[in-house]
């Protein structure tokens, strides 16, 4: 029996326990936020370095293209156009993909882990006690009025 006055013990460990069960709970969700950008920083990368390594190949392929270019100079018509437009269109391609692996490389708004970053922020914002004269007044229930 519960002596009147007394602190109850078992509701406050339980409070404890509800407290600590929630806060695990918000870091768990966090971490998997965290891994989920993470992983996409990781891909976002990968597919830069990639557009990278194969826009200079192809830069590579056009400067080769161009010297076969000054060295047939003085052949045939035909030939001598066709290695030129395709010595146009190599360089084209690596300059493009350059070019977006560069675009690619840059940090999307708001930085990385921007969505991590946000959820903290709503966290310490929802953490922090709130003013008087910051709470507004709660709406009436019911229908919104009709203009």
């Amino acid at each position: 029996m519960a002596v009147p006055g007394a602190p109850a013990t078992g509701g406050l460990f339980e409070s404890l326990r509800r407290l600590l069960s929630t806060t695990l709970g918000i870091a768990r969700v966090r971490l998997e936020l965290f891994g989920t950008e993470l992983e996409a920083e990781k891909l976002r990368l990968f597919d830069s370095l990639w557009r990278a390594a194969l826009g200079l190949l192809m830069i590579g392929v056009g400067l080769v293209l161009a010297a076969g270019f000054v060295l047939l100079l003085l052949q045939q018509a035909y030939r001598l156009a066709a290695l030129g437009v395709m010595t146009l269109a190599f360089i084209g391609a690596g300059a493009w993909l350059l070019a977006q692996a560069r675009a690619g490389l840059r940090a999307s708004e708001g930085g990385p882990f921007a969505l991590s970053l946000g959820e903290l922020q709503r966290d310490l914002d929802g953490l922090r006690p709130v003013s008087a004269a910051s709470r507004a007044p709660a709406p009436p229930p019911g229908p919104p009025p009709v203009p």
